[in-house]
């Protein structure tokens, strides 16, 4: 596969980067000053200031792009300077782009393929939205094939809403709450490397474990894991009074997100199939 350079290092990199050195491949690293992996070779700086990307090292690397936006707008800023910081000459082999379903918005459930027409209606949707468009026109520009995976929400046992639970944080009620989608955090490392080594320049996969539940039902779901009360449940009325905009457009958006794409053309066997699966153990 050749050197891997995964930016934006945080849970995910490095379950990307420990299943490469498996395979005996050279990783390096890089983000805001967290410790590196044992193995790879580590870099610091901020994708707020082009200066300190400087060093990176993309000539020929395979760049898997899982650093998060910036807090706010609707441009995707980071994704601009990352793609600014290379110079003629250090252009990377691919990049696999981490963008997000909530390009797509609120699709009264719907579902949705790689072919649905993408329309965010948050800052979070839009700012993924334009990262897409960024990495594929420079893509373009320079001859660097890119790769899009639109991931839905991501769950482990390490990632649980551990802090919203104890802090009695409410849900909505089973019956006015939508389908959400969700993958494993082992599954989506897993699909990020297929998806350098099986793609075609300008790919989009929708990454799914194809199991749709409410974020109800997932709450309820990981306060029995960990041992918690369940949350209270809330109307949609009473959320808008006590829930965050972020959890607020959560609660908001539905999309059942068709992963058939991915499992095909990608040769994916989800190693967590469903919620249950994923929470097992």
């Amino acid at each position: 596969m050749g050197n891997l350079l995964i930016i934006g290092c945080g849970a995910i990199g490095r379950r990307v980067a420990m299943l490469a050195l498996d395979k005996g491949e050279t990783v390096s690293t890089f983000n805001r000053g967290e410790a590196g992996l044992g193995g790879t070779e580590h870099f610091t700086g901020n994708l707020d200031e082009v200066v300190t990307l400087k060093a990176l090292p993309t000539r020929g690397a395979q760049v898997i792009y899982l650093a998060p936006p910036p807090g706010g707008g609707n441009e995707e800023t980071r994704v601009r300077n990352f793609c600014n910081s290379i110079s003629a000459g250090e252009e990377p082999a691919k990049i696999v782009y981490i963008s997000t379903t909530a390009v797509y918005g609120d699709c009264g459930g719907a579902v949705v393929t790689e072919e649905t027409e993408p329309n965010p209606q948050t800052s979070r949707g839009k700012r993924r939205l334009h990262g897409e468009h960024l990495f594929l026109e420079w893509g373009k520009a320079h001859g660097v094939p890119v790769v899009i995976l639109r991931v839905t929400a991501i769950y482990a046992a390490d990632r649980l809403p551990v802090m919203q639970l104890r802090a009695g944080q409410p849900v909505l009620r089973q019956e006015e709450s939508h389908p959400t989608n969700r993958i494993h955090a082992d599954d989506l490392s897993r699909i990020c490397l297929a998806a350098l080594e099986k793609w075609k320049d300008g790919d989009i996969f929708n990454v799914s474990d194809g199991a749709p539940t409410t974020m109800t039902d997932y709450f309820n779901a990981a306060a029995d894991k960990l041992g918690l009360p369940r949350p209270a449940q809330v109307t949609m009325e009473e959320a808008r009074r006590v829930m965050t905009p972020l959890m607020i457009s959560y609660f908001s958006e539905s999309r059942v997100v068709d992963n058939r794409k991915m499992l095909q053309e990608l040769g994916i066997e989800l190693l967590y199939p469903n919620l249950e699966a994923g929470l097992k153990g």
